[in-house]
């Protein structure tokens, strides 16, 4: 990545073809990948193409299931350019920009608008925990220089550092911020967020624990950013609209298949497992190869065996 630290060039909103509030589904993209730092160009193609075509409200780039902190500069530029060509306008694109390095987040940023993307998400960098004052100060500081609004992105069990509310409260005087995605699996933290949006009703609440999608949506929660959406993306938009239209019955019968799908990520035993899960079920829908970035590998054949069976519940592979 280039030195260069660009200018501030914030746009309004309305110039960036992003929803205010975002709602929906927008599932974090897993990388597929052929060996190391290598795309696979091919399997990302189809996965994008059968992810649109299960109805999504957008799509997320280079997040946690995306492997982002794996992959060279070279490769995130790679899969930036080409998701969006491929995405072509037809729905918002979300690019993770979290960096230990101040001026590669920016860089990113920039790099993102650039090849069209529609908004950026960063969490709280890593490795230095960051103090809550210090992390006030960051924000302000990034919001600034960023082309595209900015999601915050709540990932605690990762970063090691939570988005406290005071730190928030201050964020939603910056107009660049348009959310946050909430990965901590703690619904009662989830709920302390909902006062924000009575200042900010452009704010986005979005979840990451897919079980947890029903629940906050009810709670008012706008969508979620849900890893089976890459391989299932239907079941997970059509919870979404249960939930919406008070369908109880027909949300009782999806959060059920919710909950039986996501048995593919008791699989592995490590912190890896869910994205080996995700990558696993795609490459067994002939989607794209599950290559996974270094120190990471593949599920070996009797773990693959126990995700197909998973795929074979739920109906989305044959017996």
């Amino acid at each position: 990545m280039s030195n260069t630290t660009h200018m501030a060039s914030t746009p309004s909103p309305a110039s960036t073809g992003l929803p205010r509030p975002l709602r929906g589904i927008i599932p974090p993209m897993i990388t597929p990948l052929r060996e190391r730092d290598q795309l696979d160009a091919a399997g990302l193609e189809r996965l994008v193409e059968h992810i649109l075509k299960g109805g999504v409200h957008g799509l997320f780039v280079l997040g946690t299931s995306g492997e982002a902190p794996d992959l060279s500069y070279r490769l995130r530029r790679e899969l930036i350019t080409r998701t969006c060509q491929l995405v072509d306008g037809r729905v918002p694109v979300l690019v993770g920009i979290t960096d230990t390095a101040f001026v590669e987040a920016v860089n990113l940023a920039h790099y993102a608008a650039d090849a069209g993307a529609t908004a950026v998400v960063a969490s709280t960098p890593y490795y230095f925990p960051a103090g809550q004052p210090e992390l006030a100060h960051y924000i302000r500081h990034l919001v600034p220089e960023l082309p595209l609004p900015l999601f915050l992105y709540n990932m605690p069990s990762m970063t090691k550092t939570v988005f406290e509310l005071e730190t928030l409260r201050q964020a939603l005087d910056l107009e660049g911020v348009a959310g946050i995605k909430d990965s901590s699996g703690n619904l009662e933290y989830f709920q302390s967020l909902l006062p924000l949006r009575q200042q900010r009703p452009d704010w986005s609440l979005l979840v990451g624990p897919e079980h947890l999608l029903a629940p906050t949506l009810k709670m008012g929660g706008q969508g979620g950013i849900n890893g089976g959406a890459n391989f299932y993306p239907e079941l997970f938009v059509e919870l979404f609209h249960a939930v919406e239209t008070s369908d109880s019955a027909r949300e009782a019968i999806l959060q059920a298949k919710l909950v039986q799908l996501g048995r593919i990520y008791q699989v592995g035993k490590h912190a890896s497992a869910v994205i080996k899960g995700m990558k696993c079920a795609a490459s067994l829908l002939g989607l794209c190869d599950d290559y996974m970035a270094e120190p990471f590998d593949r599920f070996n054949p009797p773990e693959r065996e126990k995700v197909r069976q998973v795929l074979v519940e739920v109906g989305l592979i044959p017996a």
